[in-house]
C-alpha cells in the first residue's frame, strides 16, 4: 500500500485490477476542508489518460512491476519475440503492448521488459540508441551544424529532425524519450 502523499511521477499503483502510472500530482490544501491530491494517471495497459482525486493520505494498492532484460530476436506477424538470453525462454509482445517504443525497436537490441503479476505489460528502451540513416537529402559543402535541420530516416523505420551536413549510412545517436538526435557515432 502507498499513501497519497507519496506519490510521485512515475509511481505505479493498482486500481480496479488495472495498474496505473502518476504522470502528473498536486498536493492542494485548501484554506477551508481538508487537504486533497489531484493526480493525472495513465493506464499502462490501454495508455488511457484520467484524472483522479485522492484524499491526503488515503491509501491505495501500489503495483509490483518486475523486469527482466531481454533481448528483441525477431518478429511473427505483428507480435515482437523476445528472448532471455540466460534462460532461453520467450516472450512476445504486440505491436500495441510495445506501442510507440517500436520505432527504434533493432533485430539484436537488449531491452528492458516489465512484467505485472507473470505478465508482459512494457517494453522499456534504453535512452538512447545508435542507429544508421538510411534516407534523407545529401548533405552539401558549406552546410554547418548551427545551420539548420533536415528530416531524416533511420534503419527501424522512425523520422528524426537532424543537422543539414549528415548524409544516408551515417550513425547517429537518437535520444529515445524525446526522438531527438544527439550526435555522430563511429
Amino acid at each position: 500500500m502507498i499513501s497519497s502523499n507519496d506519490f510521485r511521477t512515475g509511481t505505479t499503483i493498482e486500481i480496479d485490477g488495472q495498474v496505473w502510472r502518476v504522470v502528473e500530482f498536486l498536493h492542494v490544501k485548501p484554506g477551508k476542508g481538508s487537504a486533497f491530491v489531484r493526480t493525472k494517471l495513465k493506464a499502462v495497459q490501454s495508455g488511457n489518460v484520467v484524472e483522479k482525486t485522492f484524499r491526503a493520505g488515503e491509501t491505495v494498492p501500489q503495483a509490483v512491476l518486475e523486469k527482466a532484460v531481454l533481448q528483441h530476436t525477431y518478429m511473427e506477424a505483428d507480435d515482437f519475440v523476445f528472448m532471455d538470453m540466460s534462460s532461453y525462454e520467450e516472450t512476445r509482445l504486440t505491436a500495441k503492448q510495445i506501442g510507440d517504443q517500436r520505432k527504434y525497436l533493432k533485430e539484436g537490441m537488449e531491452v528492458n521488459v516489465v512484467y505485472w503479476n507473470g505478465k508482459p505489460l512494457e517494453v522499456e528502451l534504453p535512452n538512447s540508441v545508435v542507429l544508421q540513416i538510411t534516407e534523407t537529402d545529401p548533405g552539401v559543402k558549406g552546410d554547418t551544424a548551427t545551420g539548420g535541420t533536415k528530416p531524416a530516416i533511420v534503419e527501424t523505420g522512425a523520422q528524426v529532425m537532424v543537422p543539414l551536413f549528415l548524409s544516408v549510412g551515417e550513425k547517429i545517436k537518437i535520444d529515445t524519450r524525446t526522438d531527438s538526435y544527439l550526435g555522430r557515432e563511429n
